[in-house]
């Protein structure tokens, strides 16, 4: 691990502390604004408003903060992180800092001159979402005219100025026909890697879940047809295949094991173990404003509640699999509790934040 900041949020840490492994990836959630509605959107349901978000000062001092600490990756996400103006500014204090960087971007605000300074910059990977193939689809789930044709037109762009490019593509009831579309569609615009994610069923998934979720037979479907695609498509295309957890045979491990290897920053500064786990009851997060990450990273109560095995109760503490799946993510194993109140609301999940 690196030295600790010399700022002045640094503090001294005991020479043994909870966790001595640094993050690997730091999500830096600039904004809650977007220009999308997507009714799966996993921003939580009480979006933060602009006047709450960190300054340019704030975030530069969070990405040379996580070089110091270890962090290697940065992934510039949202809302829309485009909707910054000072998107520039924040990607150059993460470059400064030895990071890679990931933009993760609807893409729908950006022109080619934006992303040109942004690759001069350093930039080094856009992950790029997209909600179908078919126009008319992608445009209805995502509440906005023209941006299945506007999404394709970025792909292009990414792949003139050399960045690596990953697609993303939230798979539900809505578009699961469209599986093998997605992933020829991956090939066409020259991606490296495809992200097939069933969405999680919380914050705004949880709330219209009743017009999204697939039949299990569907979801077999889906994991069949990937199965063959990563054979078929090996050295030309990367499928990672995220499985919905209702449908999981096994609780998969949250975000790799609480407190294990991300960190998740939100648009006002508080810090969370995933991006999820304001869904849970009675947690107190830090806020990087008080707090230097190193510190919250090593000793902040959140991130050492569920971290490790010492906190699990029966079945889970006697479980051989304790060790592999870590208890589960605790956001979806509270979600069920909550169900009663899920109901069908198609769409307005980014639009309070404006």
């Amino acid at each position: 691990m690196n030295e600790m900041s010399t700022s002045s949020h640094a503090v001294e840490l005991e020479a043994t502390p909870v966790c001595a492994r640094a993050p690997v990836g730091l999500l830096a959630e600039l904004t809650h604004r977007c220009p999308l509605q997507c009714p799966y959107c996993s921003n939580p349901l009480e979006l933060e408003r602009v006047n709450t978000e960190l300054s340019t000062e704030d975030w530069c001092r969070v990405m040379r903060e996580a070089g110091e600490l270890g962090v290697l990756q940065v992934h510039l996400s949202g809302g829309e992180p485009t909707a910054r103006k000072d998107l520039e500014e924040i990607i150059k204090a993460a470059v400064d800092a030895g990071l890679y960087t990931n933009l993760i971007t609807a893409g729908v605000l950006l022109n080619k001159g934006r992303l040109q300074g942004l690759a001069d910059i350093g930039l080094d990977h856009v992950q790029l979402s997209i909600q179908d193939v078919d126009a008319e689809n992608a445009d209805r789930i995502a509440a906005y005219k023209g941006g299945a044709a506007k999404k394709h037109q970025v792909a292009g762009w990414v792949k003139d100025l050399g960045l690596a490019l990953t697609i993303n593509a939230p798979l539900h009831r809505q578009n699961i026909a469209s599986l093998p579309k997605i992933i020829d569609y991956a090939v066409e615009v020259g991606a490296g890697r495809l992200e097939v994610a069933h969405i999680q069923y919380y914050a705004w998934a949880l709330k219209n879940r009743a017009a999204l979720m697939p039949t299990e037979e569907e979801f077999l479907d889906t994991a069949r047809y990937v199965k063959a695609a990563q054979e078929r498509l090996k050295g030309i295309l990367v499928i990672d295949f995220v499985v919905p957890d209702y449908y999981a045979k096994y609780p998969k491990p949250c975000m790799g094991g609480w407190g294990r290897g991300i960190m998740n920053v939100t648009p006002s500064g508080r810090v969370l173990p995933c991006h999820a786990a304001e869904s849970l009851p009675g947690l107190a997060f830090d806020n990087i404003k008080d707090k230097g990450l190193r510190e919250i990273w090593l000793e902040g109560e959140a991130f050492n509640l569920y971290r490790g095995t010492d906190w699990m109760k029966e079945p889970c503490k006697s479980c051989p699999r304790k060790e592999i799946d870590f208890g589960g993510c605790r956001c979806q194993a509270l979600a069920p509790s909550t169900m009663a109140a899920s109901y069908n609301t198609w769409g307005t999940a980014c639009s309070a934040a404006r």
